[in-house]
């Protein structure tokens, strides 16, 4: 990164902290400066009856099926490594709709290759669209269940230097400034050109037949908090899906992403 480009970067970002909503000041929440913590809540027993062991379950109903095992390259972002195809079309089936995206690694082959890996494992199904702004971007990537949130939030990757504009349709990584990239991800609902001098890497698209799909992911909680009324990142990173669905439940959600073939 360039002095010139660094500069712009921090004089954005100063920008964003004082004057209200933007992308890069609450891409990726930090939890030990999150005020959304809560600490009110009592731990409680179910009530039981004393002296009174319970009675042995008569019931012949079949146990149910094991859950089969996370991927490995879900729980060990080490083994997330393989190089991904020259194209390649993801599939997204929404709450809203199916959501067809084409993703090309000559435009950014670090990011590509962590989409491509995080598909594959998985990482994807059933995590939500937390943070959607009308004419500006849908945002997800934080995983329903908090130990892997855990495990991915410091794998970090390296940049890709910008060769395809934050035109509508497009996605990027969000990120907290350079080197931070991991999971989450934003799709422009218009065009954010004004992002690319800061470093945000456009690498896949949506296609044209899925941007209404696209656009009719449910907006109404707005920004997150603590600057709106929308859902907390901290939160989500320490609480998962059952905060988002208990808490804010017209939220669309990712059911699973898949690689087409």
């Amino acid at each position: 990164m360039t002095l010139q480009s660094k500069a712009k970067w921090l004089v954005f970002a100063a920008v964003l902290v004082l004057g209200g909503v933007g992308l890069v000041s609450y891409l990726y929440a930090d939890n030990s400066n999150s005020r959304a913590t809560n600490t009110k809540t009592k731990p409680h027993a179910a009530k039981t009856k004393a002296n009174k062991p319970p009675k042995p379950s008569t019931s012949t109903s079949k146990k149910a099926a094991p859950m089969p095992p996370q991927p490995i390259s879900l729980t060990d972002p080490a083994h997330a490594n393989e190089l991904a195809p020259d194209n390649f079309t993801v599939v997204f089936e929404t709450t809203a709709g199916t959501i067809n995206i084409d993703v090309h690694r000559d435009w950014a082959p670090v990011g590509v290759d962590r989409f491509y890996n995080l598909i594959n494992a998985g990482f994807y199904n059933d995590v939500a669209f937390f943070r959607v702004l009308t004419g500006f971007v849908a945002q997800f990537g934080l995983h329903g269940d908090p130990k892997i949130n855990n495990v991915w939030r410091s794998a970090r990757i390296e940049d890709d230097p910008v060769k395809h504009s934050n035109t509508r349709g497009t996605l990027s990584f969000a990120t907290a400034g350079p080197g931070t990239r991991t999971t989450q991800i934003f799709i422009n609902f218009g065009n954010n050109a004004r992002l690319d001098d800061m470093g945000f890497s456009a690498f896949a698209e949506v296609q044209a037949e899925s941007m209404p799909v696209l656009d009719k992911l449910y907006a109404g909680y707005g920004e997150g908090a603590p600057q709106g009324q929308g859902p907390s990142q901290a939160r989500i990173q320490s609480e998962g899906n059952s905060y988002l669905k208990s808490q804010f439940p017209k939220l669309d959600f990712i059911k699973t992403a898949s690689i087409k073939k």
